[in-house]
């Protein structure tokens, strides 16, 4: 079971789209596919179509019974959702992560998500997983879950800056709690092949040696409508050139 998490510290890179394409492009392919939402905002569980309310479990609420908020243990697949596409489904995010974190963390439930994961593994051919925007107890916890991590890159030279610092992070938790977490690649995003700064960047990402996923990720107003109409682009625009992009970098990374 291939597990994947979306990883970067810095917010507005592109994690919950290209979370959501990446789940929404191997589900496209006829794979049973899961997308977890991990970050309190929920954004990759409103961009696949869900909408939150009492009747559905979310994976706040998977974190909830661990601390005996519930009286009665749920399945791990009572908090995975359906989405309006075949072979998508979604363990969405809540709001009540954020207030839920202090306590998770200083209970040590950072093991929760791999056991819930383990699961319901054999019940899905891929899982990707969206995480908030720092290097918190839900990232923590996607990263001791899975088995492989991926950084957006949106050619910004703070973003550049900020990759060093972030593998650190990543290789002493991968050190502590997960030996076999791999380092799959840097996605760039918001690329402009006809501007300097962003093929200086890239290049200077691989001069240090960080493996670059040869497929980049254009800059596109359609990924805004896209996020208006709460439909992956691959599905509401297929045959755009950013849709055929998604579907390229995944089939770089099922190599």
């Amino acid at each position: 079971m291939n597990i994947r998490v979306v990883f970067n510290q810095k917010g507005g890179v592109g994690k919950s789209t290209i979370s959501t394409n990446l789940a929404a492009a191997s589900a496209k392919k006829g794979l049973k596919t899961l997308l977890v939402d991990l970050d309190a905002q929920c954004n990759s569980t409103h961009y696949a179509g869900i909408d939150h309310h009492d009747e559905i479990k979310t994976v706040a609420d998977m974190f909830k019974q661990t601390v005996g908020w519930f009286s009665t243990q749920s399945t791990a697949m009572d908090f995975v959702q359906p989405t309006a596409f075949d072979n998508l489904f979604v363990m969405p995010a809540d709001p009540a992560l954020g207030k839920i974190e202090r306590e998770l963390e200083s209970r040590y439930k950072m093991y929760k998500l791999r056991e819930t994961l383990q699961e319901v593994a054999s019940d899905f051919d891929r899982i990707y997983i969206d995480t908030p925007p720092n290097f918190n107890f839900y990232s923590k916890a996607a990263l001791i879950s899975a088995t492989s991590f991926l950084i957006p890159f949106d050619c910004d030279d703070f973003s550049a800056q900020a990759i060093e610092k972030l593998l650190d992070n990543v290789a002493e938790l991968r050190n502590d709690h997960n030996p076999e977490l791999a380092f799959e690649g840097i996605i760039i995003n918001q690329f402009n092949a006809q501007a300097n700064l962003p093929k200086q960047l890239v290049q200077g990402l691989k001069d240090k040696g960080f493996p670059v996923m040869p497929t980049h990720l254009s800059a596109s107003v359609k990924i805004r409508e896209s996020h208006s109409k709460r439909t992956p682009i691959v599905y509401l625009s297929p045959k755009h050139k950013l849709s055929e992009q998604f579907e390229h970098l995944l089939s770089d990374l099922e190599k």
